[in-house]
């Protein structure tokens, strides 16, 4: 029986109902003639207080407000990929066909096609014992995702009733399972589960395998780990969206889910628009086959833009749960936690630092903790990582979104606008960027890389370390004044700087780089310090040495050698050798 109560006061998204009326903390209601969807976040004997998902002009006291009996909660099904969802899991594609280009108050349709036919291969037979995770069927969803429909978490029991492979919609049974209580449960491809609670594992393993994504200054200086957190601050037009669509297109997670916290619609809509074209490398199909787009635009409401987060964590969960790796792409935390803090203000709770509510930082690590590299309860592996861009005002780190967000997160990638202006992208400063994956990470790049790689990169982490130190010198009393041997070093950190770094995402060749070619091109770029390093040693002076366009051939190696042609680093070796004979026959 549905429990119901009546509106006592409006104050923006933040609905009150006067004295305890039976609902439940976290029950999905319907407040209002237009029954607009919304959650239960306060109970007191005094007062209930619920945050309306929708627009609430319009509501009036003495409205009624019906509880659904159930937590705010999103469908799991086949026909989640491809899908563009709002923040609270409603077809926005289906939503624009019947209602036009914007979302009217109290729109009602289903969360998922219910009428569609899947073709399911049943995997289990009458007898079996089901448990949560058990997959009982398997459907092709998109051409590169293979759906398995899953017992849900917490049912134990006997298969007793099993149907036939064919074409089923998502609420028809296919499983009928008898709990070790005599009771009797029907399993279709559909199941609900709480959007705030975090899906149930067996164990979690070490992030120990490295998310591979072809940029060069992650995969090398700053990796992330699969299963792992990482978040990408910058001001506006430092490219924190340009960075995580080329994580997105080139990492090797199964699946992606973009969520969209907060943006202005025309930037979502690009971005929409552009995931709708981009074709996937790894099948030569679209992109999209293995995408989930979340929208939620700055002119949404704000309690929304808080839940969208949440939908898109739940929905990367349940394939996690099917054994795929899944990377969330959440664009920007700050504006959900700018979504908090106006919700907060509306309860009015008791500010924290620039207003933000005290529990800015629980949220955020809640947030992320619900990454990870996982053992499922049916026994596969699977990971869910987080990729959070932040956006804080006027690229100031020390505001709390950007602070509290650096204590959860174990890569730190920042942004840096004098890069951005400079053009050199991904715009990723190398100096205040960090990862604490490296450690983990050793054992891979050894068995996939090479033993030297990651002498490698500190040694480039060192060349450009110096070369910031140095250039502190070089504003004061010029560049002139500098010994050979630290003028070197500032030449082989630009080579680092512009052949290295420096990535040209519109470039066939150099928009996805593999790690033995990172690793080939490091190994050039030391090889040529250790030649130019010797010859300084025996006398010879740098400005002769910048003379020969050997460095500047080193730099373009990046779109010289093709990623399947890496046989020719070997002539780049001979060219140094050459450089450096031709140089000693010079001195002699």
């Amino acid at each position: 029986m549905s429990v119901s109560g009546k509106i006592y006061g409006v104050n923006g998204p933040i609905v009150t109902l006067k004295g305890d009326q039976g609902f439940q903390m976290s029950e999905m209601v319907y407040v209002g003639g237009s029954r607009l969807v919304g959650e239960v976040i306060g109970l007191s004997k005094s007062q209930t207080t619920v945050q309306v998902f929708e627009e609430t002009t319009g509501l009036r006291p003495g409205e009624l407000v019906e509880g659904a009996g159930k937590a705010i909660s999103v469908t799991l099904a086949p026909g989640i990929i491809t899908n563009i969802f709002d923040g609270i899991e409603r077809p926005l594609q289906l939503i624009g066909e019947r209602c036009g280009a914007f979302i009217p108050r109290g729109v009602n349709v289903d969360l998922l096609d219910k009428q569609r036919k899947w073709d399911a291969k049943i995997t289990v037979k009458p007898g079996d014992t089901i448990r949560g995770g058990t997959v009982i069927a398997e459907v092709q969803e998109t051409p590169a995702i293979l759906h398995k429909v899953m017992a849900p978490p917490g049912l134990e029991g006997e298969a007793v009733q099993v149907v036939f492979d064919g074409a089923y919609t998502v609420e028809e049974p296919l499983v009928t399972v008898r709990t070790w209580t005599g009771e009797e449960q029907q399993i279709c491809m559909a199941q609900q589960w709480p959007i705030r609670i975090p899906r149930p594992i067996h164990r979690r393993f070490a992030a120990d395998h490295l998310l591979v994504t072809g940029q060069r200054i992650l995969d090398t200086l700053f990796p992330i780990a699969k299963g792992g957190t990482a978040a990408i601050p910058g001001g506006f037009g430092t490219g924190k969206t340009m960075t995580q669509h080329q994580l997105a297109k080139w990492s090797d997670a199964d699946i992606i889910i973009y969520i969209g916290c907060g943006e202005r619609g025309n930037e979502m809509t690009n971005v929409l628009e552009e995931f709708s074209q981009l074709v996937d490398p790894k099948s030569g199909n679209l992109l999209m086959d293995r995408t989930v787009l979340i929208a939620n635009t700055s002119n949404m409401p704000v309690a929304a833009r808080e839940a969208s987060i949440y939908t898109g964590l739940t929905l990367a969960e349940y394939y996690r749960d099917m054994g795929y790796h899944v990377a969330i792409m959440a664009d920007s935390t700050s504006r959900w936690a700018e979504a908090l803090r106006e919700l907060s203000g509306r309860l009015e709770e008791m500010p924290a630092e620039e207003g933000f509510p005290a529990y800015l930082a629980s949220r955020l690590s809640a947030f992320y903790e619900r990454a990870g590299y996982v053992e499922n309860l049916n026994g596969t592996d699977g990971s869910v990582t987080i990729i959070g861009a932040v956006s804080p005002q006027g690229g100031d780190f020390s505001e709390p979104v950007t602070q509290n967000t650096k204590r959860f997160v174990r890569c730190f990638l920042a942004l840096d606008k004098s890069l951005a202006y400079a053009r050199h992208y991904p715009a990723i400063n190398w100096l205040t960027s960090y990862t604490e994956y490296l450690t983990d990470l050793e054992g891979w790049y050894a068995a996939h890389a090479g033993a030297d790689f990651i002498s490698c990169r500190n040694e480039f982490l060192n060349i450009l370390t110096t070369e910031s130190r140095l250039n502190e010198i070089v504003k004061l009393i010029g560049s002139d004044v500098l010994p050979d041997d630290q003028k070197l070093v500032l030449e082989i950190a630009r080579v680092i700087r512009l052949g290295f770094l420096q990535q040209n995402a519109f470039h066939a060749e150099d928009t996805f780089v593999p790690i033995e070619k990172q690793l080939l091109m490091m190994k050039a770029i030391l090889y040529l310090y250790e030649k130019s390093k010797e010859l300084i040693e025996m006398g010879m002076p740098m400005a002769l040495l910048k003379e020969e366009d050997i460095f500047e051939r080193v730099i373009a190696i990046k779109y010289d050698v093709a990623n399947k042609e890496l046989d020719k680093f070997g002539k780049y070796h001979q060219r140094i050798d050459r450089f450096y004979q031709k140089m000693i026959e010079l001195n002699a």
